[in-house]
């Protein structure tokens, strides 16, 4: 199974549940200079967004949000898993976790179409040094 994992941070932003809310943040990142490496949008009630963003570059994004007033929380700790797309890769990687006994209490896959994926991991912070030592990172 060829697959890389590395150690990732993010950031959430909470914006309000209307049109061109996630093009203003994704534009006003882009015209800061920000490559992303993973972003999500899912909805936090009746009103509102939480945007997850995985920038190339945390320590910078997180000074330059400040100097631009760009309210985010974090960073918080993930993987980020990039491969070639294959039957049961997923199950692979979940199955180290499992055998070190960490939850990964969230993630969220895509692949390209073309023969590999990505997929972000999230496990809670007080079991990340242990899910790292068990994927190998």
């Amino acid at each position: 199974m060829a697959h890389k994992i590395r150690r990732v941070e993010y950031f959430n932003a909470t914006v309000k549940d209307e049109p061109g809310q996630g093009y203003k943040v994704l534009s006003q990142l882009a015209e800061m200079g920000f490559n992303l490496l993973a972003f999500t949008a899912v909805p936090v009630g009746l009103l509102q967004t939480q945007l997850t963003i995985f920038p190339d570059a945390p320590g910078k994004l997180a000074q330059a949000a400040r100097t631009a007033g760009l309210p985010l929380t974090g960073p918080f700790p993930a993987f980020l898993v990039q491969g070639d797309d294959e039957l049961g890769a997923f199950a692979g990687i979940h199955a180290k976790l499992y055998r070190e006994n960490v939850n990964a209490y969230a993630s969220s896959g895509v692949t390209d179409g073309h023969g590999s994926y990505g997929y972000v991991l999230y496990v809670r912070p007080e079991e990340y040094d242990r899910a790292a030592r068990a994927l190998g990172v």
